[in-house]
Parts: C-alpha cells; sequence; structure tokens
C-alpha cells in the first residue's frame, strides 16, 4: 500500500481572469475547487491511474470536512487526525492566455503536542513491511521541526520506505533520518545543501551533498526542464516533452505520484522517472490543480529523454 501524509492540506481555488492588473478588483470568468495539499495531490494522482492509496492527515474545520468529503468522492481512502482551527485555503489567480499565475498560500491550522501524539499513532496502526509512505509539504504552525524525521525513522524501521517531499529546515532534519528517497526542486536542494544550482555541476554537488547528508536516493525536479535523479552510484537527466502549461501548481506532486507509482512495483529509479516526469507533465497541461489519467499519462511517455550522467555521483 501507499500511504500520503500531508501534515499541511489545503482546498485549492482557482480563478480565471482576462489579465492581472495590480490595484485593481479582478472579476473572475470561472472558479474552480481541488482538494489539494502536497500529500494530497500524490493520492490524486495516484487515484488517477488507477492506483489505490491511504491519505493520511491534519484537518480542521468545515474545509477539513470538504477535504474529507471531496477525497470520498474521488474514491480515495482517508485516515484524519482532527484539529482545532481551519484547515487552509489557497488561491491560485490564472489568466485566460495562461500566461501569468498569481498563488496565495495561507500559512494553516496550529498543530499542537497532542495532535502530533495522534498523528504518530494513526500512522503507527497501519505500519507495514513493503509499503510506501510519502511524506509531503511545508509544516503547519506549531509543528516540531523534526517531525518528518520521527515519521521516517518509524516507517523505516517498520521496514517500509519513506519519500520525503519538503524544504527548509524540515527538510534538513528530516535527512538526518536518512529517507530512501528526497525530492526536492532546484531551489530548495540549493537551500538545505548551501549550494548554488545555476549550473549542472553545481546541481550535481547539491546532490552529492543531499546523500552525504543521508539521503539513499534523490530526485530533483527543474520544472519544465525535467530532474535529475539519482541513486548513489548513477544519476540521470529526464526531460519532458514541451506542453502548454494551464497551471503548474501542483505538477511537481504529479511527479512525485508517478514515482513512487512505479518504485512500488518494484521499478528502479531510473524506471520510475519517466513515469514521473510524463506525470507531472500530464498535470501541468490540464486546468486547476487536475491530475492525468492512465491515457493521458501513457501517451507522454514516447516523447520523454532520458540521459544518464556520466561520472556523476
Amino acid at each position: 500500500m501507499i500511504y500520503t501524509v500531508t501534515l499541511n492540506p489545503a482546498v485549492d481555488r482557482e480563478y480565471t481572469v482576462p489579465e492581472i492588473l495590480l490595484d485593481e478588483v479582478l472579476r473572475a470568468d470561472s472558479c474552480r475547487v481541488d482538494f489539494g495539499g502536497k500529500g494530497f495531490n500524490v493520492s490524486r494522482q495516484l487515484r488517477a491511474v488507477g492506483v489505490d492509496s491511504v491519505a493520511l492527515g491534519l484537518v480542521g474545520g468545515r474545509a477539513g470536512q470538504m477535504l474529507e468529503e471531496g477525497l470520498r468522492s474521488l474514491g480515495i481512502r482517508s485516515e484524519f487526525v482532527w484539529i482545532q482551527g481551519e484547515t487552509r485555503t489557497n488561491t491560485s489567480i490564472v489568466t485566460h492566455r495562461l500566461d501569468h499565475h498569481i498563488k496565495v498560500n495561507e500559512p494553516g491550522a496550529p498543530m499542537t503536542d497532542a495532535d502530533a501524539k495522534r498523528l504518530m499513532e494513526t500512522i503507527e496502526r497501519s505500519l507495514a513491511p513493503g509499503d510506501w509512505w510519502v511524506l509531503s509539504g511545508s509544516l503547519p504552525p506549531g509543528a516540531p521541526e523534526d517531525i518528518y524525521a520521527r515519521i521516517i525513522e518509524r516507517v523505516q524501521a517498520a521496514g517500509a520506505y519513506a519519500l520525503l517531499d519538503t524544504s527548509g529546515r524540515a527538510l534538513a532534519r528530516g535527512l538526518e533520518a536518512r529517507p530512501d528517497l528526497v525530492k526536492p526542486n532546484a531551489f530548495e536542494a540549493g537551500q538545505v545543501t548551501g549550494h548554488p544550482v545555476s549550473t549542472r555541476e553545481e546541481l550535481l554537488q547539491a546532490v552529492r551533498a543531499l546523500h552525504e547528508r543521508g539521503a539513499a536516493r534523490v530526485v530533483v525536479s527543474l520544472g519544465r526542464d525535467g530532474a535529475l535523479a539519482s541513486d548513489g552510484q548513477s544519476a540521470w537527466i529526464g526531460e519532458p516533452p514541451s506542453v502548454q502549461e494551464h497551471n503548474p501548481v501542483g505538477a511537481g506532486d504529479a511527479m512525485v505520484g508517478g514515482l513512487v507509482w512505479r518504485l512500488s512495483l518494484g521499478e528502479s529509479l531510473a524506471q520510475a522517472l519517466p513515469w514521473g516526469l510524463a506525470c507531472g507533465a500530464a498535470a501541468a497541461s490540464l486546468p486547476g490543480t487536475a491530475m492525468g489519467d492512465l491515457d493521458q499519462v501513457q501517451a507522454f511517455i514516447p516523447f520523454i529523454k532520458l540521459a544518464e550522467v556520466k561520472h556523476a555521483i
């Protein structure tokens, strides 16, 4: 089974406008609502390609109820820890021409020590060897910096696999638990390692540093330029085809969904990377934070370029 853990989920609301103007009233032609938060996005991508997962997370208030009902309507099983406060709403504004967008994320409801304890108890009840656990997103206010590290330690002690997709101090502390796979973007990789990432060699230096900090495998997402993946012995660059982006928000989560889907089938990192890129490209080509279905994802596979980076690691 694949589990996704979202500590700071959100209702994603997207407005479409003719153009983005500052200091003006913007009038939307349409509005779309998706059930978001990075881990929930991964679960939605898995569901879109016909793979089951269990979505765990901290939720509260009316927005939390909306998330629970929305995930259920998509056929996604959830196991939530209910907290005081209101789950956040994140807002996107995109233009008709898809040439500009604005994204505003709320901080989220605070997490207490009691919430953290109930979360760990919920996770421990589900642990089993061979499962994959995807730990995604920012930490809510009040969350301990090492919460992901605590989860990784317990997941991997049970013989399961942990994939960490976060940033800043949460990523730095999570690396201390030596996760099986980390998936930062280029900026996040540079931030946590202290290495600039403006060139290919600098990016490889950051990947080496992530391995040294504890990551067994690393995938650094590069937006429309694809991703660099390393298993500690070899490295590969994967490039997706150019797509007309509708909304790139959520494409990185779709890529994680594709990666964990194929890794859970026993494929290598090099075999899984094209599927991750295809899921990301499909999501970027769709409105809102929609995820590509199996046919849409498979259509991108023949156009993914994969090349080993010689003498990289």
